[in-house]
């Protein structure tokens, strides 16, 4: 379990009117071994599959997140290009749009919806130092998150040849995405990975190809790893007990990274697993 105050961070459409799987949609979702990968989930902490037609160069697109413009993944080629969108958490249900810069010709909107979605909650007590930060600990939360942000933002190509992931190590998966926590009845931020409980020294591997691009012991996140999978799709993982890799390694599927550990704010030995797509915490099932 991470204790954090913040967030740290379809099916293809036939013209400008995105046909998008949905839990209120009626259709029936793709089964959970079928690609393409990320699975579309079309509600807060999902990611949105929009078809972006034809072309020989692909097309660039560009989502909102916190009033600012980020980029977002396309993936494709000269017959069909998709743009894949992370979801946030906290986005607001109902319509949202795209805005899409195609090479040639004049950039325009793509509309899709984003339906409900109950997440589970837990109501814990706690020691109140558990959830209350002393001036000091503030301050160093503080800086980091601003270092954190940086990395967030990263963005760059190539993406992997595929973008189905394998899970970074084996266990059982002891909080899901999305989960609403109530600390000694005050609501905190809803989890934002995925958490693997598994003993303290078990390997964690990169479920995709990619590159180091931040290492650190975080106050909350404790010894954390970011990889870089390109198009601004990045993995987080936190809590290690050993870092193995440093800034600038590339990394391929399988490859170890460090350790499983109790480092940071955590109630035992787990690895805490984030997907970010556009800067957004994405349920990193959806890779699976």
């Amino acid at each position: 379990m991470s204790f954090t105050r913040r967030p740290l961070l379809g099916a293809l459409l036939a013209s400008a009117a995105p046909v998008l799987w949905s839990p209120r949609s009626g259709a029936t979702p793709p089964p959970a071994d079928s690609g393409p990968w990320p699975r579309a989930l079309v509600v807060p902490g999902g990611v949105a599959r929009l078809a972006l037609g034809p072309a020989n160069t692909a097309p660039r697109a560009f989502t909102e997140v916190g009033g600012e413009r980020v980029p977002v993944l396309v993936q494709g080629d000269a017959i069909a290009w998709t743009a894949l969108v992370g979801i946030p958490l906290a986005a607001p249900l109902g319509p949202a749009q795209l805005r899409v810069v195609p090479a040639e010709g004049s950039a325009h909107g793509l509309g899709y919806t984003v339906a409900p979605k109950k997440y589970q909650e837990q109501r814990l007590t706690v020691a109140p130092r558990t959830v209350d930060l002393s001036p000091e600990d503030n301050a160093r939360y503080e800086r980091e998150r601003a270092h954190q942000q940086q990395v967030m933002a990263t963005f760059t190509t190539p993406l992997p040849a595929t973008l189905r992931m394998r899970a970074p190590v084996p266990g059982r998966r002891s909080s899901s995405f999305g989960l609403r926590r109530v600390f000694n009845g005050q609501p905190r931020n809803p989890h934002s990975g995925m958490d693997i409980a598994a003993p303290t020294g078990t390997p964690v591997v990169a479920p995709l190809p990619g590159r180091v691009i931040d290492t650190g012991d975080y106050f909350f996140n404790g010894g954390t790893v970011w990889l870089d999978h390109g198009g601004g799709l990045l993995t987080m993982y936190c809590h290690l007990s050993r870092v193995g890799v440093q800034v600038g390694q590339a990394l391929g599927t399988g490859e170890p990274l460090g350790d499983v550990g109790a480092t940071g704010r955590v109630t035992g030995p787990h690895l805490h697993w984030g997907v970010m797509l556009n800067r957004c915490m994405v349920d990193p099932a959806l890779f699976l």
